[in-house]
């Protein structure tokens, strides 16, 4: 059995950072991570509103980065996922594919999944046309036309990337406006392939191999349209990863994990940092501020203990 001080359980911006503040402050640290390194940020095709950078930066390269300089302060990476946790004598024992971890805290930074739009056929189209990634998925579809479902600002920034690879990008949006930040609107105004559909819903993704189109409700006069398109990018929102660790910890209505203001959770010794707690704002700063807090909350915990 792996044994630690602090686990970091994810390797976002926020888990990144967590671990290494750990590693930094003298703990053995381990940051826990299923995938690869930078969550939601290394699927980003540019990150334009991190401080220190005049110009946008790859959320892959600025991932890589940031895992370079935890791994410099001795933190380690383990490639395993995160099934479920429990409370021993010594601390906590959470349970990965790679088998159990021993820690004295835990800093969970395990972030959010895209959130399906729900309408019939998205399931069976999923991966066949239905993506929520378009850095991902993108480029298949070059010359093609596509729609981007959304408001937020990921689906406006991934709008913006699409319509440098495919022939037409259809922002579909079931209010009169935006939410995204008027920055990102502007500069969606300024490409000449993009159209809107504003106070509109997607009620169906249609095909049957793959897709072939979309059927639109207009929300304005209740008319439904068919738009063809090869491929449709989700963007109604994020779930938080929180199933692995919801018999402990307390939870919002929207499964977001509670914190007080050191990001401490109902559980002493356990914290939370990132997309993945009851915040107001999930982007790539507040993550990162949120993992230099939550790590450093752990360091005065486990101070305390001694």
């Amino acid at each position: 059995m792996k044994q630690t001080e602090i686990l970091a359980v994810g390797a976002g911006p926020a888990g990144l950072t967590a671990g290494m503040y750990a590693a930094r402050s003298g703990h053995k640290a381990i940051i826990l991570e299923k995938s690869f390194a930078g969550g939601q940020m290394a699927l980003t095709s540019e990150v334009e509103n991190y401080p220190g950078f005049s110009e946008p930066v790859g959320g892959m390269l600025l991932a890589q980065t940031m895992e370079q300089q935890a791994t410099r302060f001795g933190c380690e990476m383990l490639n395993a996922e995160a099934t479920g946790i429990a409370t021993t004598a010594a601390g906590f024992e959470v349970a990965t594919t790679a088998g159990p971890v021993s820690t004295a805290a835990v800093v969970v930074c395990s972030g959010v999944k895209p959130k399906e739009l729900g309408a019939p056929g998205e399931t069976e189209l999923t991966g066949r046309g239905v993506s929520y990634c378009a850095v991902c998925d993108g480029p298949l579809f070059k010359g093609k036309e596509v729609a981007v479902i959304g408001g937020g600002d990921s689906a406006l920034d991934e709008a913006l990337y699409l319509s440098n690879i495919v022939a037409r990008v259809h922002v579909i949006h079931r209010r009169d406006e935006f939410r995204a930040c008027k920055f990102a609107q502007q500069r969606l105004r300024e490409r000449s392939n993009i159209d809107y559909h504003l106070s509109c819903l997607v009620q169906s993704f249609d095909g049957t191999q793959r897709l072939a189109g979309l059927t639109v409700k207009n929300l304005k006069d209740g008319s439904n349209y068919s738009l063809p398109v090869a491929g449709a990018f989700v963007y109604v929102g994020w779930l938080p990863n929180t199933g692995w660790c919801s018999n402990l910890l307390e939870l919002d209505d929207s499964g977001n994990i509670k914190t007080d203001d050191r990001l401490r959770t109902n559980v002493p010794g356990i914290f939370a940092a990132g997309d993945v707690r009851n915040t107001h704002l999930r982007q790539v700063a507040t993550a990162v501020g949120d993992g230099a807090l939550a790590a450093m909350s752990a360091h005065d915990f486990l101070i305390g203990k001694r």
